[in-house]
Order: C-alpha cells, then sequence, then structure tokens
C-alpha cells in the first residue's frame, strides 16, 4: 500500500492545508508533501518497507529499534484476548497515540531547532513520498520551493521557522491517515491503543468484512488509487475552482452571455 498511503496523506495535506494557515501554493505543497511522506513512516515498524531502507543503516538501525520497543509494549499490555504475537508490525506506530506523540516531538524540535530541523523534516517527508509516488514529486516540491525562496528574498530561513507552528500538525496526520487506510484491510489496524476494547487493548479496528480489501490487489489498484489521483488533482490549490467554474459555465451558458 505504500503509493496508496502516500497518496492519501498527499490528498488530507492539501484539504487541511488552508485550516492550518498554510495559504499559498509553496505552502500547501511543502505541507502535503511532509503529511504524504508521513503516511508511509508507520511501516517503519517492518524491515522490508520503504521507510525502513530509505536511508540506509540509519533508518535501519531505527527499524530495529522500533519493532523492539513495540514487541515489548505489547507483551507488557496485552489483553487477556489479544492474539499471541510478536507485537511488532502494525502495533505501536500503528496508533492515535504514536501520531499525536511524534507530532508534538516534530513541534518541539522545530521550535527548539529552527529552520534547520525544519527543512530537515520537509526533506524527510519529501523523499519518503517520492520514494513512493514517483520522480514526478521532486520537481513540483522543487519548484515549489524555488517560486518560495523567490517571492521571499532573504527571507526563506525566516519563512521556514513559521513552518513550525503547523509541521508537526502534518507528521501528525500523515501517520494517522495511514492507520485509517490499514483499518480498511481484511488485517485492521489497532489504531485505538491503549483503549480497551472486547478483552483486547490492541484491537483491530476494520470495517464488516464485505467493505475490507486485500492490499495490492484489484480494489486497490483499480478503485482506491484511480479514485484519490483524480481526488489529488482537484485539491490542488486553485484547480477546484476553475474547474467548479468551467462546469458551471457549461451548465449554464446563458449566464455567461448575460455577464458578457
Amino acid at each position: 500500500m505504500g503509493r496508496t498511503h502516500a497518496l492519501t496523506g498527499w490528498c488530507a495535506g492539501l484539504a487541511l492545508a488552508p485550516a492550518v494557515g498554510a495559504d499559498t501554493v509553496h505552502q500547501a505543497v511543502a505541507f502535503a508533501a511532509t503529511t504524504a511522506g508521513f503516511a508511509l513512516l508507520p511501516d517503519l515498524d517492518h524491515p522490508g518497507a520503504r521507510a525502513s531502507k530509505l536511508l540506509g543503516p540509519v533508518t535501519g538501525a531505527i527499524s530495529w529499534l522500533l519493532r523492539k520497543v513495540s514487541g515489548f509494549l505489547y507483551q507488557l499490555t496485552k489483553g487477556p484476548r489479544d492474539e499471541k504475537r510478536t507485537g511488532t508490525h502494525r502495533h505501536l506506530s500503528h496508533t492515535v497515540l504514536f501520531a499525536a506523540g511524534l507530532g508534538a516531538l516534530t513541534t518541539a524540535a522545530t521550535k527548539a531547532g529552527g529552520w534547520y530541523v525544519v527543512a530537515g523534516i520537509v526533506l524527510f517527508g519529501v523523499l519518503l513520498a517520492e520514494d513512493a509516488l514517483g520522480d514526478w514529486l521532486l520537481p513540483v516540491a522543487g519548484g515549489a520551493v524555488i517560486w518560495w525562496v523567490y517571492s521571499v528574498g532573504g527571507q526563506g530561513a525566516g519563512q521556514l521557522e513559521e513552518l513550525s507552528g503547523w509541521l508537526g500538525i502534518a507528521v501528525a496526520v500523515g501517520c494517522f491517515v495511514h492507520c485509517l487506510g490499514d483499518a480498511l484491510t481484511e488485517s485492521g489496524c489497532p489504531f485505538l491503543f491503549p483503549v480497551p476494547i472486547a478483552g483486547e487493548t490492541w484491537y483491530e479496528i476494520r470495517p464488516p468484512k464485505p467493505l475490507r480489501f486485500t492490499t495490492g490487489k484489484k480494489v486497490e489498484n483499480l478503485l482506491i488509487f484511480p479514485v484519490f489521483v483524480v481526488a489529488a488533482a482537484l485539491l490542488f490549490p486553485g484547480v477546484w475552482p476553475a474547474v467548479s467554474q468551467a462546469v458551471g459555465d457549461f451548465l449554464n451558458p446563458g449566464a455567461v452571455q448575460a455577464g458578457q
């Protein structure tokens, strides 16, 4: 589900950007690229995931540590009806608690470290998203940065520091969107941990069986992914108003003539 996770994160970022104050195109793109990248991060608990391989031994070591912590926490907190599992993949990093905690940590780090930390987090998110969605994202994100630097002149560092106010939101939303996506699959997702449900601390949230799908199969490839491709295009700043206007003009040609 790598590309689907990234694409849904991109859509969520574009939809949420105006609400957090990322009003301009370059700000919205930076916000959405970060959300798209961090929508892949929860799979860092799997050694074969894109996130675990992105920076070689660095992300590999973080993946190993995350699996150890997740497994320990699972054994420590599992309820009487929780399955006998290792508690590594789709556990700690696939919870709302993890998303909120990582978002809060990001906010604190960016405020303490300034624009260097902000730039590093955005770049990491872009690299994650590009690895899943393809090389097209690099020129889009790069163009947004160049436009941004050109428009603000010598205030680029100050503008980057301003992102610290909502970058933690982008990280948290990306992780949460990942959990929602996994919750629609056959395995479900225990994202409400540590809330006990039916004797399970790690209860897998999922819809009724007819609404679940298997990753990488026809439902994801032929329905879910194409739908979000269209949504990603429509949510890009300025596209939806233009499409709405064009559709309105097509359906009401008399109104256009009257306006002229």
